[in-house]
């Protein structure tokens, strides 16, 4: 059994990918909305909530994990792998590269939380696979917010998403890095607000291909859901 845990329910786009890819793979999904979103955490708090969703998924039985949160990656996957080594566990990454090979203007843009953008692991990637093109940065504050509770495309929501992205594109940014797992969440109305000819890029697929190559596809390709909820 895979295990697959995020600040909520946007690694359920992870998810998706994973059983599009593997559909026989039994998964066991840890949502944890108590504490969404994960952006504004100190990386040791961010730690110490995904070392407890990790334990409660290896105790059900997962033989791998997927930390569905780049925030948590950046914060806790290091220190997770060494814990309880020799589990896979597969992390999730900005998708600079794939973005910067895609974009024709030399321009693009990441759409991420604080976290993230101000990550030594996000500087890295820039330097190894940004040096050719222009990288802006978005923190999209009220994005992870939005797809909690559900307002995909409200007015409220929309405003949201003009905010950041109108900025990326009067910049002349044709690829748009969608750096949170909530993000793809929104994929359709970003769509539509920026065009057919912005391309827009997630980690999703890449990490379900990750999967395939370290976890046997066995199980009944049966999906387990636990979302913890604020106690008020």
């Amino acid at each position: 059994m895979l295990g697959v845990f995020d600040s909520g329910i946007g690694g359920l786009t992870v998810v998706r990918e994973i059983q599009r890819l593997l559909p026989s793979l039994s998964i066991s999904y840890i949502g944890d909305s108590v504490h969404a979103p994960y952006g504004p955490r100190s990386a040791e708090e961010i730690f110490q909530l995904s070392l407890a969703q990790s334990e409660r998924l290896l105790s059900q039985g997962g033989t791998a994990l997927v930390i569905a949160c780049n925030t948590a990656t950046v914060a806790a996957a290091s220190r997770l792998r060494a814990h309880f080594s020799p589990i896979p566990i597969i992390g999730m990454e900005p998708a600079i590269k794939p973005a910067a090979a895609a974009t024709k203007s030399g321009v693009i843009g990441v759409c991420a939380t604080v976290g993230t953008l101000q990550s030594a692991r996000f500087a890295a990637l820039l330097d190894h696979f940004a040096g050719d093109v222009t990288v802006l940065t978005r923190s999209c504050p009220g994005w992870v917010e939005a797809v909690e509770a559900g307002d995909f495309e409200t007015p409220k929501t929309l405003a949201l998403l003009r905010r950041e992205i109108e900025p990326l594109l009067a910049a002349g940014a044709d690829t748009l890095v969608l750096g949170c797992t909530h993000f793809p969440a929104l994929r359709s109305p970003i769509q539509a607000l920026v065009g057919p000819d912005v391309t827009l890029i997630d980690t999703g697929a890449a990490v379900a291909r990750r999967v395939a190559e370290l976890v046997p596809e066995t199980g009944d390709g049966a999906l387990s859901l636990a979302r913890l909820h604020r106690l008020y």
